[in-house]
């Protein structure tokens, strides 16, 4: 536990540090940490559990939703990336101070959202801002957990995680009560996570911080971004590529557009994105002689795409699909029963590695299997026990996930100071911004619009979205989903118990392009178990895996 460090689990104080950080004093800016990233969780799983009420008020398809909660993750990537860049330069206090402010921003932003016409912008960017100032934060934490204890960063980077479950079953009781029970308006609601926004503000205010191992060696920025290279800037690039082409749709798409005129719009927009990723890589490229980078960094930082997509992607939707399949109080209970089993085995991670005997790359394969056995189990569930199984092993599978990866980054590349976990915590978070959390959206109206259109063509012609949903704007993907607005009414009806046999139909439909989304998902995971047992692999070729410091890696 953190309050009990030793010698063996804390960075003794000097130069490494910067300075004397006593254990008690590493405990308390291990906490505060810990606070952000609950203030992330708490509003994260409030407006997960109110994209409901988005859509029936505002008219959304899923694939719309899936997007502005893209932005929740997007935002993220910018806070992280760019707070990991200029962290040891401008101190963690005024990072810190600057995520505080957006937190703030963000709530303001999103209340903004009032009639269809402007809903959809404010939601957006609301959310937007609010993943920034998460994401500014974890650019903090991460690293300043790292450099405090150095000989145990599974462990204590997993405790500091295990934040954000637990502000996931905040959020979700919290919205329980206050939606489901009292009713009330949904900005009431997601005022809430204001509560440990200013909880973590008093937390870190006035507190003493340590620097990295990097920073106070005085490692340059080129240096730091060595590791990373051309090969690690084509993999955050390529995101970014997508997140810019997705953000100048808007500019090029006329008042009331054919399909061919939006489908014009995303080409030019796509070509825009493209051209931003590429600059970028240069600009890296140039900032580290064009260093071609470490192959294994690529490979972590690819696996971490995916670690982004299946447990940030799911997490945004697994209330919407387990509340649609069983009821919304059932799917609030699960996410719950999931969102706990993390947060308590999160402080368990250097247990389970010591009684099992197995490294961190050995933790993420058990943990990939698991959450592809947990996930294929799920798209079959048809009763609450066989949800509470398979949601559960898929739970204990994800858990390890981001937190692991993290240290594993920062355990083989000191070098790269912030830099690397951080652009790693960029990837995660901007994959499921880009593909994860729109990727499912798309699974579920393609899968639910087929569906509805096989069994009753007559209906789906009645009840389909007014224009396509695509995936990575690909022309080739363009499927139709359900009218947002129209399924919305076939769920009020579902619970009065007054569905038509249209209406039945459509409520059929839905349910089974939710489980044959999850059945989709599970391949993600289980690509994560083939990567992590090729990492295995490798380093038992190389004698087995171990922390290496600054040290040894400017001697390879």
């Amino acid at each position: 536990m953190a309050s009990s460090s030793t010698d063996s689990n804390y960075s003794a104080p000097g130069a490494p540090l910067g300075g004397p950080i006593d254990s008690a004093h590493a405990n308390r800016l291990l906490w505060a940490g810990f606070m952000a990233i609950l203030a992330a969780g708490v509003g994260f799983a409030i407006r997960g559990g109110i994209f409901d009420n988005w859509g029936a008020e505002f008219g959304f398809t899923a694939t719309q939703l899936g997007t502005i909660g893209g932005a929740g993750f997007n935002g993220f990537c910018f806070g992280i990336i760019l707070g990991g860049i200029i962290v040891d330069k401008v101190g963690y206090g005024k990072l810190v101070l600057a995520a505080f402010g957006f937190h703030i921003i963000s709530a303001f932003v999103t209340f903004g959202a009032s009639t269809p016409e402007n809903a959809y912008d404010f939601l957006y960017w609301g959310m937007f801002i609010f993943a920034f100032a998460n994401g500014t934060l974890e650019a903090v934490a991460n690293p300043l957990v790292a450099t405090l204890f150095p000989q145990n960063r599974t462990h204590y980077l997993n405790i500091l995680h295990a934040s954000w479950p637990a502000g996931l079953v905040l959020g979700s009781v919290a919205g329980w009560i206050l939606d489901d029970k009292m009713q009330l308006d949904w900005k009431m609601q997601l005022a809430l996570y204001l509560i440990p926004t200013l909880a973590y503000g008093l937390m870190f205010f006035g507190q003493k911080f340590p620097k990295s191992e990097a920073a106070a060696t005085g490692a340059s920025i080129g240096s730091m971004f060595k590791d990373v290279g051309i090969i690690g800037a084509l993999v955050i690039c390529y995101l970014l590529s997508l997140f810019f082409g997705g953000m100048f749709t808007g500019l090029f798409t006329p008042d009331n557009p054919t399909p061919e005129q939006i489908a014009d719009a995303g080409d030019t927009s796509q070509l825009i994105g493209y051209g931003i990723g590429g600059a970028l890589v240069i600009v890296v490229g140039l900032i580290t002689k064009f260093s071609v980078g470490s192959i294994l960094l690529f490979v972590l930082f690819v696996a971490h795409l995916l670690v982004g997509a299946v447990e940030l992607g799911t997490d945004g939707w697994i209330q919407n699909i387990t509340g649609n399949l069983f009821t919304s109080e059932q799917g609030k209970w699960l996410f719950v029963f999931t969102s706990l089993i993390m947060f308590g085995l999160r402080f368990c991670a250097h247990w389970i590695e010591r009684t099992l005997k197995i490294s961190p790359v050995g933790l993420l394969l058990i943990c990939a299997v698991l959450a592809a056995v947990g996930l294929q189990l799920a798209s079959t569930m048809q009763t609450f026990t066989v949800a509470l199984i398979a949601l559960g092993i898929y739970a204990v599978g994800k858990t390890f996930f981001w937190p692991t990866m993290l240290a594993v980054a920062s355990d083989r590349f000191p070098r790269s100071g912030a830099v690397a976990i951080s652009i790693m915590g960029g990837i995660g978070m901007l994959s499921a911004g880009t593909i994860g959390g729109p990727g499912l959206g798309y699974c579920k109206d393609r899968f639910a619009g087929e569906e509805l259109k096989e069994k009753a063509p007559a209906v789906f012609e009645e009840y389909k979205a007014p224009a396509p949903s695509k995936f990575l704007n690909i022309p080739a993907t363009a499927a139709y989903g359900i009218d947002g607005t129209k399924l919305g009414a076939v769920k009020e009806a579902a619970k009065a118990g007054t569905m038509t046999e249209a209406q039945k139909t459509v409520h059929e439909s839905d349910q089974a392009g939710d489980r044959k989304t999850l059945k989709a998902d599970s391949l993600i995971p289980a690509a994560m178990a083939v990567i992590y047992l090729l990492l295995l692999l490798y380093f038992k070729t190389i004698g087995g895996y171990r922390p290496v410091s600054i040290v040894e890696q400017n001697a390879r």
